[in-house]
């Protein structure tokens, strides 16, 4: 079929949220920076106080730092925020077409979890940034708490209701889920969503003060949490088994990394828990129980990420999609878990082996494994301006392919 449209995007599929979703993600790499980098005593993260004092007292290496996070934040959330609303007028036209309807009575149907998850990731990115350029931001933090807890639970509701729209079609009649295109983790999406909501959630239990919000904050994310989990191991299993009879589709090959992501989201989602339980509840959690519970995170998302890469290897996806002319808007899929890799490499560094006593903090050791997390970061900021320039800029020189 002839091409005649301009760019790839104008053929438009709701993956094309991953997009803002991965732009909202480095907006929260660069924060790492801030959140393990500055000083912030008597709070669980900086704020905009403790930059600012950070920055007039610092060193000029960590002056540096503040500098590059403060201006990654803007530019990642900026794009973040441009690509969301993009992606609401896109899918607000695509709901008016024949093509809207047929992927509603498909299997990618769950392609439209997309979009709250994304808007979750963009709620994130801006309380990030509320935190790092708002002045006495704190002081009114706890009122702030119960508006972010209604706003997720508006994105709990709504992702619950195209999952249950989905799963009540298929499991209610025989034969409409297709099988054999099931051969990649695409079904992983919604799990990723419930878990991107849950771990919004999560946030007040970290920092909030008030047992009332902590307790709520407590009971719903572990709600969002368990579901997350039932999803991904159903999902899991089923697609696996139709990945090894039938090979995984390629251009759906990025999803064999979605579990990288989910394993990060839902990491930090137990560790605010985990404060909250310690800082409200008198629930401690030993140091180096952390440290191995987080080594073990990381373990899993190598050994996912070491799959997905020999199978895209193999299929030749790069080559293709990423530095070829073919464009499939499930590429920006492969942003998630780098993004996510990194900023879990944060954690496992600063929480893990730092706060077990393992390695002294800015020593040798910390900056050699602070730098894999930096090395990631940088080369998920270089496929996103790669993707948008082919997806959003560059004439269209081969047929988009829809992933599913």
């Amino acid at each position: 079929m002839q091409q005649t449209l301009g760019k790839p995007a104008d053929s438009y599929s709701p993956l094309y949220f991953l997009a803002a979703l991965g732009a909202g993600g480095l907006s929260v790499t660069f924060f790492m920076y801030l959140m393990f980098w500055v000083p912030h005593e008597g709070r669980p993260v900086p704020v905009f106080e403790d930059i600012m004092a950070a920055f007039a007292g610092g060193a000029p290496a960590l002056q540096g730092a503040i500098i590059v996070a403060a201006l990654g934040i803007l530019a990642m959330t900026f794009l973040n925020l441009k690509s969301l609303v993009w992606n609401f007028g896109a899918l607000a036209r695509f709901s008016k077409t024949d093509a809207y309807a047929k992927l509603r009575s498909s299997n990618a149907e769950t392609t439209l979890l997309a979009a709250p998850l994304a808007t979750a990731m963009s709620v994130n990115a801006l309380f990030i940034v509320g935190l790092v350029f708002v002045p006495q931001l704190w002081s009114v933090i706890e009122y702030l708490f119960p508006l972010a807890m209604i706003a997720f639970a508006t994105l709990g509701v709504w992702a619950l209701r195209l999952i249950g729209d989905f799963l009540g079609r298929v499991l209610s009649q025989g034969g409409v889920f297709d099988v054999t295109a099931n051969n990649s983790f695409a079904q992983l999406l919604p799990a990723f969503a419930l878990a991107m909501i849950g771990v919004g959630f999560a946030a007040p239990a970290a920092m909030s003060t008030v047992p009332a919000t902590v307790a709520t904050s407590l009971v719903i994310s572990t709600f969002f949490a368990v579901a997350a989990v039932i999803y991904t191991v159903v999902a899991l299993i089923v697609a696996f088994g139709s990945m090894l009879q039938h090979g995984t589709a390629k251009e759906a090959g990025p999803t064999l990394m979605v579990i990288v992501p989910i394993v990060t989201i839902l990491s930090i989602l137990f560790l605010r828990q985990s404060h909250g339980l310690h800082t409200t509840f008198e629930s401690h959690a030993a140091a180096g129980g952390t440290m191995v519970w987080l080594a073990q995170m990381i373990a899993v998302q190598v050994l996912f990420g070491m799959l997905g890469l020999t199978v895209l290897r193999r299929q030749g996806y790069f080559k293709d999609f990423v530095l070829g002319d073919k464009t499939s808007p499930g590429s920006y899929a492969l942003v998630c878990p780098g993004v996510a890799f990194a900023v879990l490499m944060h954690f496992f560094v600063n929480k893990g082996l730092v706060g077990a006593g393992a390695i002294e903090k800015f020593g040798v050791a910390y900056w050699g494994l602070t730098g894999i997390a930096l090395a990631s970061q940088v080369l998920m900021i270089a496929l996103v301006l790669r993707l948008n320039r082919q997806h959003f800029s560059k004439p269209r020189s081969a047929e988009a392919v829809p992933a599913e």
